[in-house]
């Protein structure tokens, strides 16, 4: 019987598909407001994967109109508030949020209301009865929330349609990309992901799985890190970094038990890096598997699996992450794990509600 978290895997190129018509009228509106109201940065927030969506965004965007993008975790901001608000920046507070319900979500409320009232706020997340989709600012910043489709409020206990959704719909409200041509870019990436999941997965199971990739990829091998160990339970030990900073240190994680995964940039210098670090993994451990992802480019290895070569790789990571989602749940059904609740509730839960906020 399949389980909740494979259809929503498999729903994601209808979800985009479908999205394709809303979203770009949404995104223009979202667009002219940031311009209007000028803010000094943009602070991305959210917690685990949420917060990954910014790892890929700051740095393949780095800006929106010339504001500055900040990547600012609400675990970190609500843990340590004070390492954010001591500069008089009036930021823009951009918060994700699958269940819109989570402690950090409310902490990060919490803080606006008493520290920024005049924060402007911009609300992405998949539940319209949410916390981040209902709760008015208490000062005098600005509110808005986009909504995304009801299809993309995952039931099971990973975030996938979740997280590719938002991460879209960010591009498109933060990006340079024409608001005419975000519905083509959406189309493609819906065609992308059939071609993706038309291909077989090897359900082979390693030790532990390695994911590697620089630009926006860094934030895809964080987010499918967390994939694998989430839905094996911790039983696939991960890791993840960029391909220049896995062999100062982390490369120890490696040995004959392993899968690596190489995302590939679309940039002629920073591939040439990543197919380095193939290389020398292959060589070094011939007996283990290494998977490139990335678009095909003319001169260059052919990817494993390939990406679509006419979008950045920003637009990509959507699409990069498919393998990963994939693999985590086949693997997890060969440990006879809940795919939708690999811990049946007990250590990890699917909505982290029970952290105490302090003042």
């Amino acid at each position: 019987m399949e389980s909740r978290t494979e259809a929503e895997i498999s729903a994601q190129p209808d979800i985009w598909e479908a999205w394709a018509t809303e979203l770009p009228p949404i995104a223009g509106q979202i667009r002219d407001w940031i311009a209007a109201r000028a803010p000094d940065e943009i602070w991305l927030c959210g917690a685990g994967t949420s917060a990954f969506i910014a790892d890929s965004l700051v740095v393949g965007l780095n800006r929106c109109r010339g504001i500055p993008l900040v990547n600012v975790a609400s675990t970190d901001l609500v843990a340590r508030p004070g390492d954010f608000f001591r500069t008089a920046t009036r930021p823009l507070v951009m918060s994700f949020g699958r269940s819109g319900n989570s402690s950090e979500s409310i902490g990060t409320l919490d803080l606006l209301d008493r520290v920024a009232p005049d924060a402007d706020r911009l609300n992405i997340t998949c539940n319209s009865d949410s916390v981040l989709a209902t709760r008015r600012p208490e000062g005098t910043g600005e509110w808005r929330v986009v909504t995304l489709p009801a299809a993309c409020h995952d039931a099971g206990f990973a975030m996938t349609s979740s997280y590719t959704t938002m991460l879209i719909t960010a591009l498109a409200c933060l990006s340079d990309t024409p608001i005419d041509a975000l519905a083509d870019r959406m189309r493609r990436l819906a065609q992308g992901a059939r071609a993706l999941m038309a291909q077989p997965v090897n359900a082979a199971r390693p030790g532990r799985a390695v994911f590697l990739g620089s630009g926006p990829f860094k934030g895809t091998a964080r987010e499918s890190a967390l994939k694998v160990l989430e839905l094996t339970a911790g039983q696939v030990v991960t890791s993840w970094d960029s391909t220049l900073g896995f062999r100062h240190g982390p490369k120890a994680v490696l040995d004959d038990d392993s899968s690596v995964f190489v995302f590939l940039s679309s940039d002629d210098l920073t591939r040439k890096y990543d197919q380095d670090i193939v290389t020398e993994i292959r060589d070094q451990f011939p007996k283990i598997s290494v998977t490139t992802i990335g678009a095909p480019m003319a001169g260059t290895e052919a990817p494993d699996i390939p990406l679509d070569t006419g979008l950045e790789d920003v637009w990509n990571t959507p699409l990069a992450v498919l393998p990963a989602q994939r693999l985590s749940v086949a693997w997890s059904k060969s440990l006879a794990l809940n795919v939708d609740d690999p811990f049946a509730g007990r250590t990890l839960t699917r909505v982290v509600s029970n952290v105490r906020l302090y003042s």
